[in-house]
């Protein structure tokens, strides 16, 4: 196996832990407030670095010392797409700000064709739009078209986007900056958090073991592991690849509240697995890149 489908295979985890947010959010019962969701999963993340850091014998401090781009992309990205997204959140309807922050792999793809010996293929951009036609439908089923009167949530949705795809794509650029770093990256987004949660929430902690092992899951998994191994894959994968991959978090979703009893399976689900599935498939026929 070459590094390139090692990385692009490790990368992929990232997108099945995604799958599992709905999840896990709604085991913790929804009465967390967003900023204190994220200092705390954010720190859980923290202590998975340090706990790997611990095992190598290693203090991690040497990680600090990273370019001042690599910092600037790492909590801009982590911190900033999270802050966006909550506030579009409050200013337009959950389903809305969902399709439009979704567009975030589709610009993935697109962005990719402007770093250094990328290019864009046909069955990239094809496979891409497929499955986000895919999404779409998993994602808008019942949805009642979009108001004017939502248009600010609307455009910070976008940002959502914006922001996340540029995340992935300027990565790539910083390659040589270890993933370790990004523990790091996910302290100091914890710290800003919770300074955001001190300011403008009531804090709320966990009732019982349930909502506990929800919070401490999404910890570990969406927002802890997810965020290294997406970090390695966009650096060393097939990032036009990984992009169209990522349309089948929405998808492990819901195929995952549907088997935990949470959701009901329907016709929409079925076309929007064959949409993001057939996308998939058509974006992996060529994965090969130059670089």
């Amino acid at each position: 196996m070459t590094q390139l489908h090692k990385a692009t295979l490790i990368g992929s985890i990232s997108i099945f832990l995604w799958g599992t947010l709905a999840l896990l959010t709604r085991m913790t019962g929804g009465a967390i407030p967003e900023f204190q969701m994220m200092a705390m999963t954010f720190a859980i993340a923290f202590l998975l670095m340090l706990i790997r850091w611990r095992g190598q014998k290693r203090s991690g401090l040497h990680y600090l010392r990273q370019p001042l781009v690599a910092w600037v992309i790492g909590v801009a990205g982590l911190f900033g797409y999270h802050f966006v997204y909550f506030k579009a959140m409050t200013l337009a309807p959950a389903v809305e700000v969902s399709l439009l922050a979704y567009l975030w792999p589709l610009l993935i793809v697109i962005f990719s064709a402007l770093l250094p010996g990328e290019r864009l293929r046909g069955v990239h951009l094809i496979g891409a739009c497929l499955a986000l036609l895919g999404c779409w439908i998993l994602i808008g089923q019942n949805h009642n078209g979009f108001q004017p009167q939502y248009l600010p949530g609307y455009l910070l949705a976008l940002l959502c986007a914006l922001i996340w795809s540029s995340y992935s794509v300027l990565s790539r650029l910083v390659k040589a900056v270890p993933t370790d770093a990004v523990g790091w990256f996910c302290a100091v987004t914890a710290v800003l958090a919770l300074g955001c949660h001190l300011v403008l929430e009531e804090t709320v902690w966990p009732q019982g073991w349930a909502q506990w092992v929800g919070v401490i899951g999404l910890g570990l998994g969406p927002v802890g592991v997810a965020f290294f191994t997406w970090d390695y894959g966009v650096k060393h994968g097939n990032l036009q690849l990984l992009g169209t991959l990522a349309y089948s978090a929405p998808l492990i979703s819901v195929v995952l509240l549907v088997l935990a009893g949470e959701a009901d399976a329907s016709w929409t689900l079925f076309y929007a697995s064959i949409a993001i599935v057939s996308g998939s498939f058509i974006a992996g026929k060529r994965p090969k890149l130059v670089g």
